[in-house]
């Protein structure tokens, strides 16, 4: 057996998170400034090893807990491709900062089952990757929508809704978009908690707010299918204003979006889970710098610049 690698992109939302999750419309699309690496090797060892380079861990598979997601990937593929787990290692290394709203834990699941397929000499089929990566989503976030997993999977803008048939979506016109991490990490099983609890407490205003965030993921499709980057710039902050209504923006995330608006950005919103983690800005050539150097100026940690190719 030859050691194999594979790899799988980060991601961010573009509008829908939270409602979708209540089965409202989202929009997704991956970002590749970022990855997951997962290399499989063979080893004379009849356990498995698995290596998390970021965390400085190592461990054998038989003594992991039940709720690690490493191993819980580990042991789904291995079932899926009918193999014993045996004789291999699993060395895992990131560039997405965890619980910062760019699918950390989807894209190290993903990166994962590619990489054994690859080590097994088998052919998944992309949905069947997502889904692996699913089981794994729910340690991560308690009750996911599966647009992480999905997207990242895919590796193309989505339209996702919950049960539905997954739609890659066509993008008329690139879109350039600056990612700023507010350096506070926003665990998703948190947040959606959180959300949850609030639209049991009151699921008449909960359902009415979803409602207006599937609105806009709907006419955010429009947008992006004609090409009409004025309009995306109003329904991101249209969005915005609904994360905060629905309680998960914070200090740092709304510091952040004021410098985006004044360095010129077209709209601006959180990303992911909210309660810190990313904030994305729409941008064109003429504000893009700027807008890059106001986020860093204003506090951000690190600040990625991504485009979505049109066409």
């Amino acid at each position: 057996m030859k050691p194999q690698t594979a790899t799988a992109p980060g991601k961010i939302i573009l509008f829908g998170e939270h409602s979708v999750v209540y089965a409202r419309p989202a929009i997704a699309v991956p970002v590749f400034q970022v990855h997951a690496e997962a290399l499989i090797a063979p080893c004379d060892d009849a356990r498995v090893l698995i290596r998390a380079c970021n965390l400085a861990r190592e461990y054998a598979l038989d003594d992991a807990p039940p709720n690690d997601p490493l191993a819980l990937i580990v042991r789904l593929t291995c079932a899926r491709l009918n193999v014993a787990p045996r004789h291999f290692s699993v060395t895992m290394r990131s560039t997405i900062p965890p619980a910062s709203g760019l699918g950390s834990g989807a894209a190290v699941s993903v990166a994962i089952v590619r990489a054994l397929a690859r080590y097994f000499a088998r052919d998944l089929a992309r949905a069947e990757i997502a889904a692996l990566a699913f089981e794994t989503e729910k340690l991560h976030h308690g009750t996911p929508s599966g647009i992480d997993n999905t997207v990242i999977a895919f590796e193309q803008p989505i339209y996702f809704v919950r049960g539905q048939p997954i739609e890659t979506l066509r993008v008329a016109r690139a879109l350039t978009l600056v990612i700023a991490d507010t350096g506070v990490a926003a665990p998703t099983r948190i947040a959606v908690g959180d959300v949850r609890r609030a639209w049991e407490h009151d699921r008449a205003r909960y359902e009415s707010l979803f409602d207006e965030m599937g609105a806009i993921a709907r006419a955010a499709r429009d947008a992006l299918e004609r090409g009409e980057v004025e309009t995306l710039g109003e329904l991101m902050d249209a969005n915005q204003v609904l994360l905060r209504a629905i309680g998960v923006s914070s200090p740092e995330i709304e510091t952040l979006l004021a410098a985006a608006a004044r360095a010129g950005a077209r709209g601006a919103k959180l990303s992911g889970a909210g309660r810190g983690g990313n904030v994305i800005a729409l941008v064109d050539t003429v504000t893009q710098d700027e807008v890059a150097r106001a986020l860093q100026a204003a506090g951000a940690r690190r600040v990625i610049v991504t485009r979505l190719e049109g066409g």
